[in-house]
């Protein structure tokens, strides 16, 4: 039987891993930067989490989530998106005691089956902040600016941000009304699914994809008229802050989330770029400041956004943008006899242990066999240990960018390499070594760890 992967999922092969954990690790970094630390929730919850924060009328619940019971006959979901699970665990775990802003972010797969197409999976990856426990526009436009500058280190520049404002529970039946009597009469001229959309979330009419072009959703009215004057303060003081960060930022009308929970500022983060098609959204997110109180918690104001690894690697694909460099090592031994064979696995472990990248033959290669796998694997330095070389401790060295050959005590190749790179004018090993022992020698320390 042959055996392959489930339709709407994906193989991230050793070849790809290095990219995936390049920008995994700058977001981390980033995240610190900006003071959000890393929560980790269960990847499935109760059904019941996600059908009353996501939204029954949300296109997620109503068509997309994974939904099976246990053994104990009770109802999970895999999760589809990250926020409730963080609402959950932020009450259960009573976080709001600290009374004090509270940062999080989070890495990883999410599931929604959906019709697989480029950049959307069945499993996807998402990176997501969140933050609680303050209304002020200054933080709106702070996590805004999170994700902006996360694209503009990656190196995107066509990029955009899409705003718009949901305003607070009066605004929001105000412009449901509004909704209502523009769309009096008209529910025939509606997909299937808008007719469903207009008896239970008018809002979400404007997130149609079917009847978008359609005249009747042209001249749909717009949120920002039917604003409370302290929802339309409220969204007038987010673009001071962002305009104060030098953030530009178009205002949209039509913007409307997938999530029931939004309230006040949503937002979207575009990809300008050529041949990128028409899924060209690359992060979305914004506030719901009744979503805490609503699954049990205290009334607790929060905002936060998600983005797809996989659209977001896309985008630097497209854009030519390399977040990885060729797989090398720093140095391959090379062995001739089963005594060396043996001394040298020795070697390789305290070698490996001190952060040298090496790699060796595993394949019973001639000496000629076992030069070619180094060049293979671009190693910088080629040791060569035998008969003669296991006697006097030594290996003969080589330096694959200059040529220059050496013996040198084995002992001294850390020592040696160090001062290669010192002559070279470079940093170190390309590893991790951060500790070599009595030769007092912080070669990598300019590494980030």
């Amino acid at each position: 039987m042959n055996y392959t992967k489930p339709k709407g999922t994906y193989d991230i092969l050793p070849s790809e891993s290095v990219k995936w954990q390049n920008v995994e690790g700058l977001i981390r970094q980033l995240c610190a930067i900006y003071h959000f630390q890393e929560i980790r929730t269960p990847i499935f919850e109760s059904t019941d989490l996600y059908h009353r924060s996501v939204g029954e009328t949300s296109d997620v619940v109503s068509k997309e989530t994974y939904d099976f019971t246990d053994r104990g006959n009770r109802w999970m979901t895999l999760r589809p998106e990250g926020t409730a699970g963080v609402v959950r665990s932020y009450i259960e775990n009573k976080l709001y005691a600290s009374q004090m802003v509270q940062k999080m972010f989070y890495i990883g797969p999410m599931f929604r089956y959906e019709r697989q197409q480029k950049g959307r999976y069945r499993q996807h990856v998402q990176f997501g902040a969140e933050v609680f426990g303050s209304a002020d526009p200054a933080l709106d436009a702070e996590v805004i600016s999170l994700a902006v500058t996360l694209y503009r280190v990656l190196g995107l520049r066509q990029i955009k941000v899409k705003l718009n404002s949901l305003g607070d529970t009066l605004s929001r039946a105000n412009y449901r009304q509004a909704l209502l009597t523009h769309f009096e009469g008209h529910k025939e001229e509606l997909c299937s699914d808008c007719q469903t959309r207009l008896e239970k979330n008018p809002l979400r009419l404007l997130d149609c994809k079917v009847d978008r072009q359609k005249e009747i959703m042209k001249s749909a009215p717009e949120m920002i008229d039917h604003l409370t004057p302290e929802d339309r303060d409220y969204f007038l003081a987010v673009q001071k802050y962002l305009k104060a960060m030098e953030i530009e930022y178009e205002y949209d009308a039509a913007l409307v989330r997938g999530f029931d929970y939004y309230t006040h500022t949503i937002f979207e983060i575009q990809a300008d770029i050529q041949g990128f098609g028409s899924q060209n959204t690359l992060c979305g997110g914004g506030r719901y400041n009744k979503l805490v109180e609503e699954l049990g918690g205290p009334k607790i104001p929060a905002i936060g956004f998600g983005m797809g690894l996989e659209r977001l690697l896309l985008a630097l694909e497209a854009e030519n943008i390399k977040v990885s460099e060729a797989d090398t090592v720093d140095l391959f031994l090379i062995t001739l006899g089963e005594e060396a064979k043996l001394a040298g696995a020795r070697l390789l472990l305290e070698l490996r242990s001190r952060g040298l990248k090496c790699e060796t033959d595993y394949l019973g290669k001639n000496l000629k066999g076992q030069f070619k796998q180094a060049d293979r694997y671009q190693a910088h330095y080629i040791a060569i240990m035998g008969e003669e070389e296991l006697k006097d401790d030594v290996v003969n060295m080589k330096d694959t960018k200059t040529g220059d050959q050496e013996t040198i005590p084995t002992s001294q190749i850390i020592p040696y390499i160090i001062q290669k790179q010192q002559q070279q004018g470079g940093g170190c090993c390309g590893g991790g070594c951060h500790d070599h022992g009595d030769e007092g020698h912080g070669c990598c320390s300019d590494h980030p760890e």
